[in-house]
């Protein structure tokens, strides 16, 4: 079980690990070992989370989450598959914790009638200043 926090626990069914061979440099034990861990989590389908944060879950994956709504975390950056294993689930955890955080709701404001004021005159500056150029010059 993957806990999240005190109240959201991810279940170990719901978690799909395979164990690959990594990319990059790494010798001879790139070739012979499946250190690199793809950790799949169907966010769609994940009755242990709200649908709220599955809808934001999907939003923040961004390119990581597959057309059928699997979230796909490949980890390689260890040479263990154990520690491998450990940063897929952190950064699955990381990634549910974000979707966790409702945004905000945006206040709509309107500018002071001031700095629209200010606006204006300047427009009206520049406005005088490019029909002073334009104006044919009097010889009198």
């Amino acid at each position: 079980m993957l806990r999240i926090t005190d109240d959201i626990t991810i279940a170990e069914r719901e978690l799909d690990e395979r164990f690959v061979r990594a990319s990059g440099p790494g010798g001879q034990n790139v070739n012979k070992v499946s250190t690199a861990v793809e950790l799949r989590f169907d966010v769609r389908h994940a009755g242990s989370l709200p649908i709220a944060v599955r809808d934001r879950l999907v939003r923040l994956a961004g390119r990581r989450i597959t057309d059928e709504g699997v979230l796909v975390i490949r980890a390689e950056r260890h040479r263990t598959q154990e520690r491998n294993r450990e940063d897929a689930r952190a950064r699955l955890v990381e990634l549910v914790r974000a979707a966790l955080v409702a945004p905000k709701r945006r206040i709509k404001t309107r500018p002071p009638a001031a700095s629209r004021t200010r606006r204006i005159e300047g427009k009206k500056q520049r406005s005088n200043v490019k029909r002073l150029r334009s104006s044919k010059p009097s010889f009198d």
